[in-house]
């Protein structure tokens, strides 16, 4: 049977863009996916070439017309156009199909903003053109919103704006060879800072020509793009000042997700000067710091675009190489014979291993393990999770597969809490907390792991595609952001003891975690 064309697809809900892309294949919808834009105005095109077996629907943000519609879900509506009478009759029926979509979260796309934010191309591009972006933080840190904007581009009327709807307190981000170039050394050493995030303020500092007191609009303009030149040198700056720069740290928001390194990092990808300029925003009925509701008022008065530095997190992740191969040598193990390949993580210098069996760099699928380290379970036994039997149970099916990888990444102890504090939740656990509880209890994050630098570890193993052996959802849809496509879920079913029973059923009840073969669909 020949392709068919859909050539149109239009969303009736405006704020919230569903669907991305979505997959059919034989009369049912496998999968939705859903990304959300504040910037696609409710309505999408799209041109499909498919076939009975499979459909696959990429959206581009276009305005599309309104003939020939179909119920969906979630208030989808679409235009059809389908060249074959035959497939017409058949996609007119899979398309009013009742859906049971995976949760909206599960087959996220990196690219695609947190619901209710700008895409980070979008703010790359306001950027460029010297326009103000908002920049939220998580809720968890300062939840707050700066205004932020590329340092070579500010202007008088800029700094004008900034400071009337801010506190005032006008930063610079910069790298620390600039800073160093600059003769700018920190307000105090990193052992005595004593502020809550550790922001690393250097002198202040007005420039020394074409200012007056150095605090007006056009002074503080001045400065800044003075700081911005690379032809600015020590003695062209007047220390103290009224501009504070900040010292960037390398590896930008994968390193430090704060508003000094998000400010750089977009400067960076608008290809600017690694030079940002930065400021809180405040409440202006009472003067009070700026939060989520209150910024989105902000942003719809002044048609600013609003990113969260979580996707700026997400994007830069999904581009930057951030491992690094140190060694591979041969390695004999109980379960058979292994290459064992270690990297270095350039970010915290962590060094994780991959175990590969046979050859798995000529694009077939291959067998996968991500593991993370659980030097009680995968070490000593501990009864108490089931780490160290799903790490034998991997091994175990790569040995008879004949081919395979297990990626261990280091520093996930305790789904990332550290062993301190994992020891620390044990306790509380036998005190009647389950494993969640006792994170909450602890202050900790439930699950703080990242699965950015297993992804491309993978990728530099020359694997593509994957049959991924695991119970946990997130890892699925973790390691399939960052340019894997995940042909398959394999569960891993260990023994239930007496120990970790109610281990495994919280992980099943509250965080998702899947012990059959519910995913075990095809996917791309």
């Amino acid at each position: 049977m020949g392709p068919a064309f859909i050539s149109s697809v239009a969303c009736s809900q405006v704020k919230t863009t569903p669907a991305c892309s979505a997959w059919v294949s034989n009369a049912n919808i496998l999968s939705l996916k859903e990304c959300w834009s504040s910037s696609c105005q409710g309505k999408f095109h799209t041109s499909m070439v498919a076939t009975r077996r499979s459909i696959a629907l990429i959206c581009n943000a276009h305005k599309a017309s309104d003939n020939h519609k179909f119920s969906r879900p979630r208030s989808f509506a679409a235009a059809v156009s389908i060249t074959e009478p035959a497939e017409r009759a058949w996609m007119e029926n899979v398309i009013n199909e009742t859906v049971e979509p995976f949760p909206k979260e599960f087959y996220r796309d990196p690219d695609c903003p947190t619901e209710g934010f700008m895409s980070i191309p979008e703010a790359v591009k306001a950027i460029q053109e010297g326009k103000f972006v908002i920049v939220v933080d998580d809720e968890d840190r300062e939840n707050e919103g700066d205004l932020i904007m590329a340092a070579s581009k500010v202007t008088p009327s800029d700094m004008s704006f900034l400071v009337r709807h801010s506190t005032g307190i006008v930063c610079v981000a910069m790298k620390g060879e600039d800073l160093d170039r600059l003769k700018l050394p920190l307000m105090v050493n990193d052992k005595e800072n004593e502020e809550a995030l550790r922001t690393a303020f250097t002198v202040s500092v007005d420039a020394k020509e074409g200012v007056t007191t150095g605090v007006s609009a056009s002074d503080r303009a001045t400065t800044i793009l003075a700081l911005a030149s690379r032809e600015s040198r020590p003695e062209d700056l007047r220390r103290p000042g009224h501009i504070f720069p900040l010292r960037y740290r390398e590896g930008g928001v994968l390193k430090r997700a704060g508003h000094t390194e998000a400010s750089v990092d977009l400067a960076i990808m608008a290809g600017l000067p690694p030079v940002g300029v930065l400021c809180e925003i405040v409440d202006e009925r009472d003067g009070s710091m700026a939060r989520l509701p209150q910024l989105q008022e902000f942003a719809a008065k002044y048609d600013l675009p609003v990113i969260s530095i979580v996707d700026i997190v997400r994007y830069k992740r999904r581009r930057e190489t951030l491992v690094e191969r140190t060694a591979v040598a041969r390695l004999p193990t109980k379960w058979g014979n292994f290459d064992a390949f270690s990297y270095r993580s350039k970010l915290d210098g962590i060094e994780h291993i991959a175990l590969v069996k046979g050859s798995i760099g000529d694009g077939h699928e291959v067998l996968v393990r991500v593991h993370s380290e659980c030097l009680t379970g995968d070490i000593f036994g501990s009864a108490r999770c089931d780490c160290g039997p799903q790490l034998s149970e991997a091994l175990q099916k790569i040995e008879k597969a004949g081919r395979g990888v297990v990626v261990y990444l280091r520093g996930h102890e305790g789904r990332g809490i550290g062993l301190g504090h994992k020891l620390r939740a044990y306790n509380l656990q036998d005190k009647g907390r389950d494993t969640v509880e006792a994170n909450v209890e602890l202050g900790l994050p439930v699950d703080s792991r990242e699965y950015g630098i297993g992804a491309q570890i993978l990728r530099d193993l020359g694997v593509k595609t994957i049959k991924l052996m695991t119970n946990n959802p997130a890892k699925y849809r973790g390691l399939k952001g960052y340019g894997l496509a995940v042909s398959e879920r394999i569960p891993l079913i260990t023994p239930i003891t007496k120990e970790n029973q109610r281990y495994i059923e919280t992980k099943r009840v509250k965080l998702g975690h899947i012990y059959g073969s519910e995913l075990s669909e095809k996917s791309s």
